[in-house]
């Protein structure tokens, strides 16, 4: 996947490896409109199936984002674009909101979008799986340097002696905690994936949700994600605008 494009470099919290980092918790803020209509399509009860959207403030700086449920959507948007530019597009909840022409108005000519992806939530277990441990030395690999633009308070965990596994969490879609993984290619096909996705659920307090987003055609981490009890619930695009 396309990697955004990175500013000034931020390091998760740096500290010795096998220190236990808290749980990362999100539930101390007013809940944001999108964290609402995603756990709502999870737990219920859900939304009428009416094709809405509504634009909503973002949640992140930088970041904005088209996020879809069942039926619904809501949009994060810069300033200069109006509802009246969303509504020409036709914008509904209907599957229309990532349209192609929509993303590139958002984002403009030379604006970062990436991929579609499906959103899956889980609930925090609140315990920690032993194996997988802080690696904040891996900064750089390709799936931290993915997520530190487009999430804040980014941390990053892996495998003792495994440089290329990796399992980052932070504060992501809609101020919900979000994971991503990638297995090592010598690793793969050892049930790791769905190690690192428990592990992540392990992270986050008991009941708090957390979320996963992936390509719906990377079929691996697809069923890493449901066979570690994550539950399809929508659809999401981030993307940086250049203005």
């Amino acid at each position: 996947r396309p990697h955004p494009p990175r500013g000034r470099r931020r390091h998760p919290r740096c500290q010795p490896r096998h220190r236990r980092e808290p749980a990362l918790s999100t539930n101390g803020a007013a809940r944001h409109p999108v964290a609402d209509l995603l756990v709502r399509a999870w737990r219920g009860p859900r939304d009428d199936v009416d094709g809405s959207w509504q634009r909503v403030a973002p949640w992140h700086p930088r970041a904005h984002a088209v996020v879809a449920v069942t039926g619904r959507a809501m949009i994060t948007a810069p300033d200069d674009i109006s509802a009246a530019d969303l509504e020409a597009l036709g914008v509904d909840g209907f599957g229309q909101a990532h349209d192609p022409r929509v993303m590139t108005r958002l984002a403009g000519p030379t604006g970062w979008v990436d991929v579609l992806d499906a959103v899956l939530l889980a609930s925090g277990t609140g315990s920690p799986d032993p194996r997988v441990v802080p690696r904040p030395d891996l900064i750089d690999h390709p799936r931290v340097r993915h997520a530190v633009p487009i999430r804040s308070d980014v941390r990053v965990y892996g495998f003792e002696g495994d440089d290329e596994s990796v399992l980052t969490l932070g504060v992501g879609l809609g101020g919900l905690a979000e994971m991503s993984l990638q297995v090592g290619p010598n690793r793969r096909g050892q049930g790791l994936g769905t190690v690192l996705a428990a592990a992540a659920r392990g992270l986050v307090p008991f009941d708090e949700p957390v979320v996963a987003c992936v390509s719906p055609a990377n079929v691996p981490s697809l069923r890493a994600l449901l066979s570690a009890g994550f539950d399809p619930v929508g659809s999401v695009q981030v993307y940086l605008p250049d203005r």
